[in-house]
This record gives C-alpha cells, structure tokens and sequence, in this order.
C-alpha cells in the first residue's frame, strides 16, 4: 500500500546534544553511569521523534544498548538521533553516542533504537501525518532493518518477552 502522506526527511529532524561529563555523572569506578546515559538517549531520541511528528509521543521500547567503551570525568559525550521508520501511529529512531576527543574526533561508545508511539494527551494512539522520505541507501537499508526490529519485537512479544 502506498503511503500517501507528506514526507519529511531524515534530516528534518536529526537532532545532536552535547554534555559534559561532571561529578554527578560518575559512579563509583569513575565512569558514566550507564542510567544516565540511557537517560539522555531516551531524551534525545524523543526531541527527534517528536520534531518529526509534530505530536506528544511516549517510549515504547529500546533496543540494542550496548556499552562500547566507558567515559570519563571532563570528556564531552554527543548523541546524535535520526529517525529510521516511521509506521502508522510508531516511529523508531537511531541515536549513536560518541565521546569526542579534543581534537573533535568522535569515538563511538553506543547506539541505540528506539521506538516511540504517537499519542493524544489522554495516551490514545494517533497517526503519524508525515511519512519519511528515504532518499539515500544508508537510509533505504535502515528502513529495511527497522521492519526486521519491529517484526522481532511483536515476535518477542508474542513469546511474553
């Protein structure tokens, strides 16, 4: 079925934050605490979302967090968010985290997806009025895998995961 709605593009919406890595950040071995760092995923993420839809959204589910590399005192963490899919009333967005050197140079140490529902202030689920417009093959190829994420997540849901 085609999608008939207005489109808009990745790059509408892509989203970069920055933060500094203070005292609070830290746990007890001297490294980011991984919570805050899902936190401003999430955060990231949701701005991306919700520029993109022009709708309140909530988090439906994360996928595929993994620690790379740990971060510390001082260091700057960027977290860069592009939306990948977006589905009838769901979008799913990409967030990569890095930690930049002082040269500039961005080191990953995570990436997540994230998959947000659209919904009215009461939490009923709503369309999306823009669709996305997939014009490069990175693009193509993430939209190709977000179904197979959102087919394993009904699956795992299925299976009461």
């Amino acid at each position: 079925m085609e999608d008939t709605r207005e489109k808009r593009s990745v790059d509408y919406s892509k989203i970069e934050n920055f933060h500094v890595i203070r005292h609070e950040d830290i746990n007890g071995t001297g490294r980011l605490y991984g919570g805050r760092l899902l936190s401003w995923i999430d955060e990231t993420a949701a701005t991306c979302a919700q520029r993109h839809t022009s709708l309140e959204i909530t988090t439906a589910s994360i996928d595929n967090l993994t620690f790379k590399q740990g971060v510390y005192l001082n260091e700057i963490v960027v977290l860069v968010a592009k939306v990948t899919y977006v589905g009838k009333t769901s979008i799913e967005v990409r967030v990569d985290s890095y930690v930049e050197d002082k040269e500039g140079f961005r080191h990953p140490i995570n990436r997540a997806y994230l998959t947000y529902v659209a919904i009215t202030r009461e939490g009923t689920p709503v369309p999306i009025p823009y669709g996305l417009k997939v014009e490069k093959e990175n693009e193509k190829m993430e939209w190709e895998t977000a179904l197979l994420r959102k087919k394993n997540r009904i699956e795992r849901s299925r299976a009461g995961f």
